[in-house]
């Protein structure tokens, strides 16, 4: 009896062993999200007088709804991307000028949810502003959507220019009637940014940060936002005149996928 008893007490502890090891690790992997090298940081804490209104932390972009990955309404950057945008703002407000960011980092989760919004081709909520003259059949082909973009990577930032005082933007309001992104500003949302031709995120050539049909003052306005961030090291992208990368980049070839939240930095910035 006591031999069957020991046998049988060693069987359940054995069993129970090994019910650990499968389990916690699991549970462990589970409940842990990816961080951020040391070096990414809140740009708020490297100039908190930047504007930041994170367009993708509310419904008021082209897919209609808080885009996974962002839990948190704030930019994130590599110190370098943050500490050079820091310059390009002083330069700006000796002129009376505030920069705006609407999107900084962006973690690959949040990609992936364009991907999957860019594929249901029957969810159309927000072309009426955002994409009102591109079948959504092309978004791929035309280079609005992409599988990869280099805001994961960390320094780069979708801005624009905000004349001073700032006034608050007017929220939006899911369900209210749209406009196109294209329109006469006083027609199309109420940015408070100055006149840039389009809104943030317009799919349409108008939006080439140099298309020829824009001239005059928004043609000015986007020129003095590309001279002034150009002199500190950032490259535009051709097709929006929003979209600026600093270089050189300290990850060029690294996409991550961490939270934008405070708790994804290192000291919780």
């Amino acid at each position: 009896m006591t031999r069957l008893t020991s046998a049988v007490r060693g069987l359940v502890t054995t069993f129970a062993a090994l019910l650990a090891v499968t389990t916690v690790p699991a549970t462990a992997g589970a409940a842990t999200e990816p961080k951020a090298p040391k070096d990414f940081v809140a740009l708020r804490t490297v100039d908190p007088t930047i504007v930041q209104e994170m367009r993708y932390f509310t419904p008021h972009n082209f897919v209609g709804e808080r885009i996974d990955g962002y839990e948190q309404p704030m930019c994130i950057l590599t110190r370098p991307a943050a500490e050079a945008l820091h310059k390009a703002q002083l330069t700006l407000l000796r002129k009376g000028y505030t920069l705006k960011v609407y999107d900084c980092y962006r973690p690959q989760r949040a990609v992936n949810h364009f991907v999957r919004w860019a594929k249901d081709l029957d969810d159309q909520a927000m072309k009426g502003e955002f994409y009102p003259n591109v079948d959504k059949t092309r978004l791929f082909a035309d280079g609005y959507i992409a599988e990869k973009s280099g805001h994961s990577r960390g320094s780069t930032m979708d801005l624009t220019i905000v004349k001073l005082p700032a006034r608050p933007t007017r929220p939006y309001h899911p369900g209210q009637p749209l406009v196109p992104c294209f329109a006469p500003k006083e027609e199309r949302f109420p940015d408070n940014s100055v006149d840039m031709g389009t809104g943030f995120d317009c799919f349409d050539t108008l939006a080439h940060t140099l298309d020829p049909r824009i001239q005059g003052e928004q043609r000015a306005n986007r020129l003095l936002l590309k001279s002034t961030l150009e002199n500190l090291g950032f490259v535009n992208l051709a097709e929006e005149w929003w979209h600026y990368t600093y270089k050189p980049e300290p990850y060029p070839d690294t996409y991550f996928d961490f939270p934008v939240s405070s708790k994804s930095l290192v000291g919780g910035q």
